[in-house]
């Protein structure tokens, strides 16, 4: 039997979204997602990041500097007893300063190529699977590989909510597990 997962947004889903988040310092996550993510991994999901980064691109910080964050996330998440199975994250925009970096790809979201790649890499059924974010192009994503979406008012998820295509729109992440993904019963 395939798996099923909760694919989730980073910056205004986990944390406050300040814009280009890279410092340690400046990273907080919401006290809500404790329990949400306890609840998910309880469950048997799969627990999945997928975050955009462009602020490596355009230069803002390094790759580097995500990857300490990302570590440092990671650790907290341990701490808590929750394990995140793997963050899948996009560095490229098509305006980016790093050349390297400069593209249309087909990661960056509403483009479902991390998404893909979780599919593939953790055998996950998309018709049992989840996402949550706080943009249309996390909603967008999401449908492009068949999974049920649902987004937050926390982080940008204001700007959306009169004009979405989200199958769940939810207080936060919390709200989102406990009225929604828990409910459907898978």
């Amino acid at each position: 039997m395939k798996n099923k997962a909760v694919f989730l947004d980073r910056d205004g889903v986990i944390n406050e979204d300040y814009g280009f988040v890279h410092r340690i310092e400046d990273f907080r996550i919401y006290p809500e997602v404790f329990p949400a993510l306890k609840k998910l991994q309880d469950a048997g999901f799969k627990l999945l990041i997928v975050t955009n980064q462009s602020g490596i691109a355009v230069g803002y910080y390094t790759e580097e500097d995500f990857l300490k964050l990302t570590e440092y996330m990671l650790d907290i998440f341990s701490k808590n007893g929750i394990k995140i199975d793997k963050v899948y994250y996009c560095p490229h925009h098509p305006d980016g300063v790093v050349p390297e970096l400069r593209m249309v790809c087909d990661c960056r979201k509403p483009e479902s190529g991390m998404i893909k790649q979780g599919i593939e890499e953790f055998s996950i059924d998309p018709s049992r699977s989840f996402l949550i974010g706080d943009k249309e192009n996390d909603i967008k994503a999401a449908h492009k590989e068949g999974i049920k979406a649902a987004l937050v008012k926390t982080g940008q998820g204001l700007k959306y909510i009169d004009n979405t295509e989200a199958d769940f729109v939810g207080e936060n992440i919390l709200d989102v597990v406990e009225n929604f993904i828990l409910k459907e019963g898978y």
